[in-house]
């Protein structure tokens, strides 16, 4: 059996400017409107669908995207022109920092309607002497 992950709905205050940080920061492009959905595709095929709901409705989530060093470098100097607060630890305890777990190099930030976002440059566990996933 081929399972794969196709798509999900991140709830938003404002569907087209989450959508649009979160493709600003990844270096994606924002799909077509597709009635209360904003799409941002990424390369392997996953689709996130930005809806509009009211503040009081969103559940905080948490979203980790992996890149690869060259993008990751991208992402970072994109966040840092923006002016993004950022912290190298999911509980920001660790403010202007990032993270060299699992061989790699990670950022956590929060996007408009408050979603921890991650990335990362290498996956979890992909290095033996770390520390465990958070």
């Amino acid at each position: 059996m081929s399972v794969e992950f196709n798509h999900t709905i991140i709830h938003a205050r404002d569907n087209r400017a989450s959508a649009e940080f979160l493709a600003h920061v990844l270096g994606l492009e924002v799909g077509t409107e597709w009635g209360p959905f904003v799409p941002v595709a990424t390369s392997n095929g996953v689709t996130l669908d930005f809806a509009s709901v009211p503040a009081e409705s969103i559940t905080l989530q948490h979203y980790a995207f992996l890149v690869t060093d060259e993008e990751f470098d991208g992402v970072f100097a994109r966040i840092r022109e923006a002016g993004i607060e950022f912290w190298a630890d999911p509980h920001g305890k660790q403010p202007g920092e990032i993270n060299h777990n699992h061989g790699g190099r990670g950022v956590y930030f929060m996007d408009p309607a408050g979603h921890g976002m991650e990335v990362i440059s290498a996956p979890y566990g992909s290095h033996t002497n770390d520390e465990p996933a958070s």
